[in-house]
């Protein structure tokens, strides 16, 4: 089996929040994305915490009731993100997923943020490597 990496199925721009972003901002910056979430960053675009629908939903509800904007993405981000290399293998990663862990992970070399994947792209590698057994000269 050809070495399925995370650097070769990322996508290099990953929506992305900060930490004193309001989270009307950030509301709409997740429902124009791909991802269910992602990223927070500093002015170093080094991750500092991750941002999901989930958490903005938890918030939100809340602030929507109170008619309330005073809410920042620090307020319900997750401080302690799970990232990974882009070197990683993306067999590696699959089974990572299967646990329960998230869908959405920052690829971080170097400390900083270089893309983001999914299960939708681990699938694509996994896809591309079953097209690869398959395959048979002519």
């Amino acid at each position: 089996m050809p070495s399925l990496k995370v650097r070769d199925y990322m996508r290099p721009r990953a929506v992305t929040f900060t930490v004193d972003m309001s989270l009307s901002t950030a509301l709409d910056k997740v429902l124009n994305a791909i991802n269910i979430g992602g990223p927070v960053v500093n002015d170093r675009n080094e991750v500092v915490g991750f941002l999901s629908e989930q958490d903005l939903l938890n918030r939100l509800v809340q602030v929507s009731y109170h008619c309330q904007d005073t809410h920042v993405v620090g307020d319900c981000m997750r401080t302690e993100p799970l990232t990974i290399s882009p070197e990683m293998s993306v067999i590696e990663l699959a089974n990572m997923m299967q646990e329960g862990k998230p869908k959405v992970y920052p690829v971080v070399e170097n400390k900083k943020l270089v893309g983001i994947i999914s299960r939708r792209e681990v699938l694509k590698a996994v896809s591309d490597n079953l097209d690869n057994c398959f395959k048979h000269p002519v």
